[in-house]
C-alpha cells in the first residue's frame, strides 16, 4: 500500500505542477530534492512571483525511521518504527479575487519490531480561503467536493464537511480559516471499508482538486482590484499564519519529526500584514466575509 499511494501521490504531483503553470503563463516551479538524516526525503516545488500565484508550494515526502519521542506520546504509543508519506499544496494567488487554497493526502504504517504492520491509516482534505466571497465559487468549490465523497459514501461528505470546519478554525479569533472543504484522518480499516477502500476514495479525493480549484481561478484572475483590496487580501493572510504555526497538526509533526524547514514552512504567504485591532467597515463585502467565517454554512 505504502508503495503504491506514493506512486500515486508522485504522479499527482505532476500532473497539478504542470496544470498550475499552465495556469499562471509566467511562472513555473523550482523543484528541490531532499533527504532525511533519519530515512527518507522528498520531493519540493514551490512556485513564485507569477502571473496568477504569488507563491505556491506542492510538495511530496515519504519518511521513514523511529518515532522521536514526543511522536510517541502523541500517538500513545511506544518504542516504534513509522513510514509516512503524503503530498501537501498550499497556493496563495496574487489577486486578492482569487482564493487561497490548501489540500493534502497522506499515508502513515506503524512497525513493531519485528517489522509487522501494527497500524495504518489515511488522513487528507482540501479546502478553500477566499478573501472575497462569492457565493458561486463556494457552491461549486463544496459540490466537487461532495461528489467524490458520494461515490463512495453518502455520509462521508457531511461528516467530513462538520470536521473541516472544526478543525480550520482559529480559536483565538473565533472565526474559521476559510470556507472548508474536507478534512478527514485515522481512516483505517473496518467491517465496511478496507485499505483499498480507503486507497479508492483519498485518490478520488486527490483527483477532484483541480476540478474543484482550477475553474474558480479562471474566473476570477481577471478580475480588478484595488490596494485596499490587497491590504485586506494580506490582513487575512495573517490569520492563515497564525493557523498553521499556532493550529496546525502538519506543521506540528514536521517540526517534531526534525522534517525540512522550509518545505514545512512553505505555507505562509510571502506578503501580510497584522494592523492592530483592525475592523472592516461595516455593510462592506469585507465585512460579508468575516460574518460567514464566523458561523459555517451549508454551500451544497
Amino acid at each position: 500500500m505504502k508503495d503504491k499511494f506514493y506512486q500515486y501521490i508522485q504522479d499527482l504531483q505532476d500532473v497539478i505542477t504542470v496544470t498550475l503553470e499552465q495556469i499562471d503563463g509566467k511562472a513555473s516551479f523550482q523543484q528541490d530534492l531532499w533527504e532525511r538524516p533519519e530515512g527518507g526525503g522528498g520531493r519540493t516545488r514551490v512556485i513564485q512571483n507569477g502571473n496568477v500565484f504569488e507563491k505556491g508550494g506542492v510538495n511530496i515526502s515519504a519518511v521513514h525511521g523511529k518515532l522521536p519521542k514526543s511522536m510517541q506520546a502523541y500517538f500513545n504509543v511506544g518504542d516504534v518504527d513509522f513510514f509516512a508519506c503524503g503530498l501537501s499544496l498550499v497556493i496563495h494567488p496574487k489577486s486578492p479575487m482569487v482564493p487561497t487554497v490548501h489540500a493534502n493526502w497522506r499515508y502513515f504504517e506503524m512497525y513493531d519490531k519485528e517489522g509487522n504492520i501494527v497500524d495504518q491509516w489515511f488522513g487528507g482534505g482540501q479546502d478553500l480561503t477566499p478573501y472575497y466571497l462569492f457565493e458561486e465559487d463556494a457552491k461549486h468549490f463544496h459540490q466537487v467536493c461532495k461528489t467524490a465523497c458520494d461515490k463512495h459514501n453518502p455520509k462521508f461528505y457531511p461528516e467530513y464537511k462538520k470536521r473541516c470546519d472544526e478543525y480550520f478554525h482559529n480559536a483565538h479569533r473565533n472565526e474559521g480559516r476559510g470556507i472548508g472543504g474536507l478534512f478527514f484522518d485515522y481512516c483505517k480499516k473496518t467491517d465496511e471499508m478496507t485499505m483499498e477502500d480507503w486507497y479508492s476514495f483519498v485518490t478520488e479525493v486527490g483527483d477532484s482538486f483541480l476540478d474543484a480549484y482550477v475553474p474558480i481561478v479562471e474566473r476570477r484572475k481577471e478580475l480588478d482590484y484595488s490596494q485596499e483590496q490587497r491590504d485586506w487580501q494580506e490582513i487575512r493572510r495573517g490569520r492563515y499564519v497564525e493557523f498553521n504555526l499556532v493550529h496546525d497538526k502538519g506543521t506540528l509533526f514536521g517540526l517534531k519529526t526534525n522534517g525540512r524547514i522550509e518545505s514545512i514552512l512553505m505555507s505562509l504567504p510571502a506578503h501580510v500584514q497584522w494592523r492592530y485591532d483592525y475592523h472592516p467597515e461595516i455593510g462592506s463585502e469585507e465585512e460579508k466575509l468575516v460574518e460567514v467565517l464566523k458561523k459555517p454554512v451549508d454551500w451544497v
